[in-house]
């Protein structure tokens, strides 16, 4: 897929290129850094206590819809520590006004970076396929083939569509927004981030698996890195064969539509299928997940 280069265009930093020896050294520093910002001692006995929370929870069988919540209903709800949907927020966002016509017409001209290929068996992987583009390029792409991956715009800052999202202030602290942009068929493989996500659903519609994190054994999960652990089980089509233990999961299937915002606790795992060319937008937690304050209020 060949897409002309504009060479007056702002361009993405470089993909970063480090040695395994120097990756380590990366990778030591940062988690002592995650787990200052998120006020434990270390994150891997900060995912062992999210996990020993879930087991306390009652059994997960759907995803409830609630209606436009404040920020301290918002956190009553969710220190119950399990995902819901709110409905009433995202609507009100400026950023819904936004056709694909418009958005390329006025952001046109933003660099993207695209992924490409097989990116659902390489997810996770540091190496895997990318290419930079303007936003217009990566829009006017023809509609791709029937079989195969779409390229997939993904976990993208856009700081120009910032000021068009008005996001609740339901944590004290979150990271900056970040963007998904693609065509049907675009997906994002099972996995769990440790932190707690606010995901808003801006256009078209998106299919999302849930399961909970205790239950990552029956998802035959792998550390990508010490807040995020990926999954190689597909729920939409379960394999007996290589994953037997994956219907012991509890997957729960959830369709998010425009306006709808999800609540994922920190370790719960989902995967999420776009139906239809979709917009959305997350933020990240950046303290204390939910789950273990949840934790800190049981007896005993």
């Amino acid at each position: 897929m060949a897409v002309e280069k504009d060479p007056g265009a702002a361009r993405l930093p470089p993909l970063r290129r480090t040695d395994v020896a120097q990756a380590e050294q990366d990778a030591a520093a940062r988690a002592q850094r995650d787990a200052q910002v998120r006020g434990v001692d270390s994150i891997p006995a900060m995912r062992e206590a999210i996990k020993e929370a879930a087991r306390t929870l009652p059994p997960f069988t759907h995803v409830p819809r609630l209606a436009r919540l404040d920020a301290a209903a918002f956190r009553t709800h969710a220190l119950a520590g399990m995902p819901f949907l709110v409905t009433d927020v995202v609507g009100r966002w400026p950023i819904v006004q936004l056709d694909i016509a418009t958005l390329r017409a006025q952001y046109g001209h933003l660099p993207v970076r695209a992924r490409v290929g097989d990116y659902v068996h390489t997810a996770f992987a540091p190496d895997r396929a990318m290419q930079d583009m303007l936003l217009r390029d990566y829009l006017d792409l023809s509609t791709p083939p029937e079989s195969g991956l779409p390229p997939y715009v993904g976990n993208l800052a856009l700081r120009e569509l910032n000021r068009l999202c008005h996001w609740p202030a339901y944590f004290d602290k979150m990271g900056p927004p970040r963007f998904w942009i693609g065509p049907a068929r675009t997906i994002t493989p099972l996995h769990c981030d440790y932190d707690d996500n606010i995901f808003a659903q801006i256009r078209g519609v998106k299919r999302i698996f849930l399961a909970p994190p205790h239950h990552d054994a029956f998802l035959y999960a792998r550390e990508a890195n010490p807040l995020l652990f990926g999954s190689p089980v597909d729920p939409e089509a379960l394999d007996d064969g290589r994953f037997p233990l994956a219907r012991q999961a509890a997957l729960v299937e959830v369709i998010v539509r425009p306006g709808d915002m999800l609540y994922v606790p920190a370790g719960w795992y989902h995967q999420v299928r776009a139906l239809e060319f979709s917009l959305s937008s997350n933020r990240w937690a950046r303290g204390l997940p939910l789950a273990l304050a949840l934790a800190d209020q049981q007896p005993g």
